[in-house]
């Protein structure tokens, strides 16, 4: 696993990753390994492990950064997504040909710390507000937030349900207003009220994190299939 994270960190692809390696004399030391493995090995490897193994790694990773029973101030939500073929989506634009896939991805991180905290990731385009009711139970798991900050596109009243019904916090959402409509929901006309415009601009992280991986790591999904695309993404946000 050690050689698959570094591998993604590294942006290679497999043959040119091992062939890296074995030039890396102090690395291999460092891992304590004797033999640098074959690169269709740590493909296998990779089409083979569960990939709710990552869900575990997450959880491992995010003990380093928080005491037992410590909550987040303030989580930011957003969504994005990456491409599953082997040219960028300006490219595909420009030429006129499509991608071969494209998967939506919705991560959670903690604007004090700026680590992820959580992701969603589907091969069909999902509205936002189901990706974030299961990414929103899923950080909730793992770790209990103050404040959730999300763009309009989350506005639902399920989501305020969710949260302060079932979580004990507050979601922090701009209520879409349309002139001579009521605005319906209990805790959407109390967000009018309540909506904190200095809390909201932290939302801004979460979108400079997505800039960040794909700046690293690149935009482009290197897996055909879908199990091994959500893989390769799961890696890019353990890295």
């Amino acid at each position: 696993m050690t050689l698959v994270l570094l591998k993604e960190y590294l942006n290679e692809d497999y043959r040119n990753f091992v062939e890296l390696i074995e030039l890396m004399d102090k690395v291999q030391n460092k891992l304590g390994i004797k033999q640098v493995p074959h690169f269709t090995t740590l493909q296998k490897f990779m089409s083979r492990i569960p990939s709710v193994y990552f869900n575990s790694i997450l959880k491992q990773t995010l003990k380093l950064f928080y005491y037992h029973g410590e909550r987040i101030y303030l989580t930011a939500i957003d969504s994005s997504g990456f491409t599953g073929g082997h040219c960028s989506y300006n490219y595909s634009m420009r030429t006129g040909k499509k991608r071969r896939s494209y998967l939506k991805t919705s991560i959670a991180i903690d604007v004090e710390k700026f680590i992820v905290t959580g992701f969603k990731v589907s091969s069909k385009p999902v509205h936002d507000t189901k990706h974030a009711q299961t990414l929103l139970k899923q950080c909730h798991r793992l770790r209990h937030s103050e404040y959730d900050v999300l763009d309009k596109g989350y506005d639902s009243e399920q989501i305020h349900v969710l949260k302060r019904e079932n979580m004990n916090s507050s979601p922090l959402i701009p209520v879409r207003q349309r002139k001579r409509k009521k605005i319906n929901g209990k805790y959407r006309r109390k967000m009018v009220e309540e909506f904190d415009e200095k809390l909201y601009h932290s939302r801004n992280l979460v979108e400079t994190m997505f800039s960040v991986l794909k700046r690293k790591c690149g935009e482009e999904i290197k897996s055909r299939k879908y199990r091994n695309q959500v893989k390769e993404v799961n890696v890019r946000f353990n890295t």
